[in-house]
Formats: structure tokens, C-alpha cells, sequence
């Protein structure tokens, strides 16, 4: 195909934005899924990890990954479910909190700069598109399911 497809759009920007993300995170030898799911455990209370993938959008094999790996690097902690005996909650340690907040200054400093690019009007019609989009897949709109 010659023509720029919408997904392949979709893909190449998130690739930049992956790559963009992974340069800022190495500065202090992390990730940028690691920054991401820093973002998503509650600060305060924490975060059971059941909760984690599908709020993340992510398969719980590739979450349990990453989780280690923060456990490992001290950025979080597990503590049992007092509700769920069988559960495990995850929370930031002193040294996640601070990894969390330079991942949110991250977030913020990339969505000012595009604020400051791109005009009110057309990230509202950015908004909207992504979120048809969204809407499609989810509700299987696009493709049938039956199809074989």
C-alpha cells in the first residue's frame, strides 16, 4: 500500500511516542511500562493487582513481568488483600512515589507541548476520533466475530 492507512498512522505515532517515553524513562534506568504502571497504582492505597492488567489494557502474564521487575528494583511492594486472603495488593515504596512523579511530570511536560502545537479544535476532533475508534473495536463493529 502506498497510502498512509489510519492504523498505520496510529501505529507509527505510538512507536514515536513509545521511543520518545523509553529515552526519558533510560535517563534513570526504567521504562517506559514501568513509568505507566507506576502512573496507574493508586499512591494512597494501592492498587490490587487483578485490578492492574485490565485497567492498563495489558494480558496479566506481561503485568506480572513488569512487576517483578519494579518489586526487584524496590519501586514496589506486594501486601496481602486484608479483604481477599488470596489477593495481593501492590504499593509504591518511598523510591516508587519519586519514580512516579517524574513519570507523571513526563506525561505532563509531553501533553503541554502538544497543547501549546495544536489548536483546541482540532485535539477535540483528535478526542473524538479516538474515541470512535475505541468504540469500534470494543463493541465489534468493525469485524464480525462469527467470520471465520
Amino acid at each position: 500500500m502506498t497510502d498512509k492507512t489510519i492504523d498505520y498512522i496510529l501505529r507509527t505515532t505510538w512507536l514515536s511516542v513509545q521511543k520518545m517515553y523509553n529515552e526519558e524513562a533510560s535517563k534513570f534506568e526504567s521504562t517506559m511500562a514501568t513509568g505507566f504502571t507506576l502512573l496507574s497504582i493508586d499512591r494512597e492505597n494501592g492498587s490490587p493487582s487483578t485490578a492492574l492488567g485490565p485497567k492498563m489494557g495489558m494480558e496479566a502474564t506481561s503485568l506480572s513481568r513488569i512487576l517483578k521487575t519494579m518489586e526487584q528494583k524496590g519501586l514496589i511492594e506486594r501486601r496481602p488483600n486484608p479483604e481477599d486472603g488470596r489477593g495481593v495488593i501492590i504499593h509504591l515504596t518511598a523510591y516508587g512515589h519519586a519514580q512516579r512523579a517524574y513519570s507523571k511530570d513526563r506525561v505532563l511536560t509531553f501533553n503541554e507541548a502538544i497543547k501549546k502545537n495544536i489548536s483546541e479544535e482540532k485535539l477535540k476532533s483528535f478526542y473524538e476520533v479516538a474515541d470512535l475508534i475505541n468504540d469500534l473495536i470494543s463493541n465489534k463493529k468493525i469485524y464480525d466475530q462469527n467470520d471465520k
